[in-house]
């Protein structure tokens, strides 16, 4: 608002100059007394001056209108010239070319008019009549030009500050999305990972009829637990979605992984644990959760695609050498020629998963059938 302010007040002291100028003229004309001044004159021209002021603040609403009114001014007025040129400098930023023509004449003729007529005595036999027209021509193409011009850096930054905000809500969309696949990566381990534990449960209790009443009544203990667990859990992962913040503390990290482990055990998953982590207490909380969460989600594929096999979990390493998570287990389809998981329901997607885990945390993994075992390898980085 302040530099517009600055603007407008700048338009009317560019439209006051030539009023400034005849003014100064006049008053050392008279005072060297080498013209007697006609005051009629210039109280008529003054007035002229002070009506095309008032219709400057109309230039905008009325462009050509008020533009063509001022140059007609400057058929009587030598100071109008200074409002004629602002008000058409104006009309010339709105680029309509059957406006500018009709009024550029006008522009052009009227002040030339006024001059050869109010100084026809004085210019008898002078040759001004080719000196003033190729002045108005220049005055006037070069306002117009300037108005162009005007009209060209004004479309240049509005289309930046456009530029600038789409970026800007371009970089707030995806950081959105960035933190909407957070949540959904957090969301699809946590779930994946409960429910295929209550399948197992659930499929134990349902196919196994020798189980006594305490067994019975174990399994069902363990699938409400896993139940509630999961709803916990959930609700932790959606509560994220309630804040701007990123994924809510306390979050779970490599220190976790024995309590997981145990977790699958009493669900009947068959794991068999090698762990030479050095320095665990170094691990980055962000590091830590991502490593568990790729634990857990390889457990969840184990359960998925190889039921009833034994897993070995390899864990190793230490600080300035990363962390190494290394998953293995018999591979019903190690026959085939993918060296994936089968084809069926979600076949591979959690491999996809891991992957993109792995890769948020700055690491790598591979996955390879080897000697009938698919075995998955991950990479983590730890500085030390």
């Amino acid at each position: 608002m302040k530099g517009k302010s600055r603007g407008e007040a700048l338009r009317y002291l560019c439209a006051t100059v030539p009023a400034l100028f005849v003014s100064g003229i006049s008053i050392l004309s008279a005072v060297n007394r080498e013209v007697t001044p006609d005051l009629a004159r210039i109280a008529l021209d003054l007035a002229l001056f002070g009506a095309g002021l008032g219709l400057m603040r109309w230039r905008h609403r009325f462009p050509w209108q008020v533009a063509l009114a001022t140059a007609l001014l400057t058929l009587y007025s030598t100071t109008a010239a200074g409002p004629a040129y602002v008000t058409y400098v104006a009309m010339c930023t709105h680029c309509r070319w059957r406006q500018i023509v009709p009024v550029a004449l006008a522009t052009w003729l009227c002040p030339a008019a006024q001059i050869l007529w109010s100084d026809a005595d004085k210019l008898r036999g002078v040759s001004v009549t080719s000196v003033t027209m190729v002045t108005g021509s220049v005055i006037v193409g070069g306002l117009t030009v300037f108005g162009l011009y005007l009209r060209t850096w004004r479309d240049l930054a509005a289309s930046r500050r456009q530029a600038a905000l789409e970026a800007q809500a371009h970089r707030v969309e995806q950081a959105k999305l960035a933190e909407r696949v957070n949540i959904a990566h957090e969301m699809h381990d946590v779930l994946a990972h409960r429910i295929s534990l209550l399948a197992m449960l659930a499929g134990g209790l349902s196919h196994r009829t020798d189980l006594t009443a305490e067994q019975t009544r174990e399994t069902a203990q363990a699938i409400q637990e896993n139940a509630h667990q999961s709803l916990n859990e959930l609700r932790a992962v959606l509560g994220t979605l309630r804040r701007d913040g990123g994924v809510e503390d306390p979050q779970p990290s490599l220190a976790d992984l024995d309590a997981l482990f145990d977790e699958v055990r009493v669900a009947g998953q068959q794991v068999e644990v090698a762990d030479t982590v050095e320095g665990r207490e170094l691990l980055p909380a962000q590091t830590g959760r991502h490593a568990y969460r790729i634990v857990q989600e390889a457990l969840t594929n184990a359960r998925k695609h190889a039921p009833g096999t034994r897993v070995r979990a390899e864990l190793g390493g230490r600080p300035g050498q990363g962390l190494r998570i290394r998953m293995s287990n018999p591979a019903p389809y190690a026959g085939s020629s993918s060296p994936g998981p089968g084809p069926g329901l979600g076949g591979r997607l959690g491999l996809v998963g891991l992957a993109e885990r792995a890769q948020m945390a700055g690491g790598t993994l591979s996955h390879a059938v080897q000697d009938g075992h698919f075995i998955l390898d991950v990479r983590l980085p730890w500085e030390a």
